[in-house]
């Protein structure tokens, strides 16, 4: 990963839900949720939306090379509320990933706890010693050429947590940069996708789910 140039797909912003508290948006896989260090990585998610909606304060983010629903406050108490909900694990959220090799079991849980691999960083890695807990369920959606297509469902939200569930399992994501070798490295992106995100609407605690279409 030495030699990354970031180049982040220019694609419109698609608003999958806006109302007077909450914006969701389909993140494009390759797109930065909030800017890196440098001018060169100035380019992200919460920049363009701001440049939409000036308000937009963030909640949660997705890895670069993840896609899918992710949703930003538009008021500071929207922001503190929602930061509250994935706090205390009350959001639900459901990713779709193509991973390598046919997953033999039809449905599971990972629980290996996790810590950054400091000499590799940003790379995760389990550890029983120092790791803190992180737990994913997921389930088998169907078995593809090059592997099968998983249901994921974190319980805890630790960084790269579905990306190492899954190396953890045998099973990398495919064209996953930091997990996955060989074959399955050589996808044109990151085969993981936030596609749904259920949560409770800070005004009025009604539940609201927004999903954004696979892309892949």
């Amino acid at each position: 990963m030495t030699d990354f140039i970031y180049q982040p797909p220019q694609d419109d912003l698609v608003i999958l839900h806006e109302d007077h508290e909450l914006v969701f948006i389909d993140k494009p896989a390759g797109v930065l949720s909030v800017p890196g260090r440098g001018a060169h990585l100035a380019d992200c998610l919460l920049a363009r939306v701001q440049a939409v909606f000036p308000e937009a304060l963030l909640v949660h983010r997705l890895d670069m090379d993840t896609s899918g629903v992710i949703v930003f406050a538009r008021s500071p108490m929207a922001q503190r509320h929602l930061g509250l909900q994935f706090e205390k694990r009350q959001t639900r959220k459901q990713y779709i990933a193509r991973v390598w090799g046919q997953v033999a079991e039809k449905a599971g849980r990972v629980d290996l706890p996790l810590t950054v691999d400091w000499p590799n960083r940003p790379r995760q890695m389990v550890c029983h010693e120092t790791g803190r807990p992180a737990q994913t369920d997921w389930a088998l959606l169907r078995h593809e050429e090059h592997g099968s297509r998983l249901r994921l469902s974190p319980v805890t939200g630790r960084s790269h947590q579905l990306r190492v569930h899954m190396l953890a399992m045998g099973h990398p994501i495919l064209g996953d940069p930091f997990y996955a070798t060989d074959t399955a490295a050589t996808f044109p992106r990151l085969m993981l996708h936030a596609r749904e995100l259920r949560l409770r609407h800070p005004d009025g605690g009604r539940g609201l789910t927004v999903s954004a279409p696979v892309p892949f």
